[in-house]
């Protein structure tokens, strides 16, 4: 009982003592504001950058891996991996073949170039060659018509299947399918569209035109490597497969034991965990900095309270002299110190966070707000008044009432 009396005066004294000082209470609570404000628009933006790359990772197939010539984070020598024997569209039965989790394989191969329609013409496109099971194998959906077919490849069909950017660009007002395009001065029946991706890790996904391998080959040669796109079953079977596939790899390549793989075999989780070491560093300067901040608002609280101690002390000795406890005296100013950080701290919160969502829009950086950071924001900052008021409370409740009273 007597605490909860305690906690209400105290409360009571505090906010009269705050409205009574009301240019020292807002210079207070600026200060702890800007500190709380530094950080959580930090950490608005840092975890916007986390979701929009685990989103990119996502578009590229979580349950997927690729073999390529090339690692897609490469730890050696580049000459090294350049001059490993070409990858070929014949490893895609063993691949298939490799494990049972695997449900689905199928080449690409790539090139840049420009596609045309009538006066319309877009450049910097990727060009595809594959298969069929590339809608099972990779992340597109289809928007309208159909994918590529066995009989597509077989055939030697000059079709394509291509992606949103295109259809806006080059049919802004009609349908595609039906038309002719020309990719690099050859003419492709467009058979279908691609639902929109967007943007993964740099590369539009939406500037994308597929063709048949084969077709692709007789346009483009065939002085190029394949990658050989593998979706398995589920991303817990990853580790069998990745396994399984390099002894048939190393089988069919006829690779001698003791040889080092000539070829990789990339999976999502590696580029995450490139992120994280390259984040990792930029992070922790970014946050150290924002806790730097919030530092200075809470030793300004601290300078703030002691000035207020001094002021104070004669009503400080009258309290004491009246029978006041020490245990009521600190509840008071913590109290006073918690409010103005809580103040500051919401404050700080809403602003942050907006600064983070107007950087967001004005740049490339991604901005994210989960709903814990805002009551973390608040809570932290009420913290650090309790934190940096403990001296200044302390101090007041250890005054000698006498001299308390003396004090003019």
């Amino acid at each position: 009982m007597g605490f909860r009396v305690d906690v209400y005066e105290g409360g009571r004294i505090a906010l009269s003592s705050l409205r009574s000082n009301r240019l020292r209470t807002v210079l207070t609570t600026v200060g702890i504001g800007v500190g709380v404000c530094t950080l959580l628009a930090i950490v608005g933006i840092i975890q916007g950058l986390n979701s929009s790359f685990a989103q990119q990772l996502g578009k590229i197939g979580a349950n997927t891996l690729q073999v390529s010539k090339f690692p897609w984070v490469m730890g050696g020598d580049w000459w090294e991996y350049r001059n490993r024997k070409d990858l070929s569209v014949k490893l895609v039965p063993p691949i298939m073949a490799a494990s049972e989790h695997v449900i689905a394989a199928a080449p690409i191969f790539y090139t840049r170039g420009e596609a045309n329609f009538l006066d319309r013409k877009l450049s910097g496109i990727s060009v595809l060659g594959t298969t069929a099971e590339y809608l099972a194998a990779g992340s597109f959906e289809m928007a309208g018509g159909r994918f590529l077919t066995d009989a597509d490849v077989d055939n030697r069909a000059a079709v394509a299947v291509i992606g949103a950017e295109l259809v806006k660009v080059l049919f802004p007002n009609f349908s595609p399918l039906g038309h002719r395009i020309l990719v690099d001065g050859h003419p492709y029946r467009i058979v279908g569209t691609l639902a929109a991706m967007g943007t993964v890790l740099g590369e539009n996904q939406d500037l994308v035109v597929m063709v048949p391998y084969r077709t692709f080959v007789s346009h483009f040669g065939n002085k190029r490597s394949p990658a050989i796109v593998v979706a398995v079953d589920s991303t817990d079977n990853l580790p069998k497969v990745q396994d399984a596939l390099t002894s048939a790899l190393r089988r069919e390549r006829a690779t001698p034991p003791g040889v080092p793989d000539d070829f990789a075999l990339n999976r999502p989780d590696q580029l995450a965990n490139m992120y994280k070491q390259l984040t990792r560093a930029l992070y922790g300067a970014a946050t150290g900095v924002g806790f730097i901040t919030l530092l200075v608002g809470g030793i300004g609280i601290m300078n703030i309270m002691l000035v207020s101690v001094r002021e104070r002390t004669r009503e400080i000795g009258v309290r004491r002299a009246l029978g006041a406890k020490k245990r009521t005296i600190v509840l008071q100013f913590l109290m006073e110190a918690a409010s103005v950080s809580a103040v500051g701290g919401a404050l700080g919160t809403v602003v942050g966070l907006g600064l983070a969502y107007i950087v967001s829009l004005i740049s490339p950086l991604a901005a994210a707000v989960e709903p814990l950071t805002v009551a973390f924001g608040v809570g932290f900052a009420a913290l650090v008044g309790l934190l940096f008021g403990i001296w200044p409370a302390a101090r007041a409740a250890n005054l000698d009432p006498v001299e308390a009273l003396r004090h003019e």
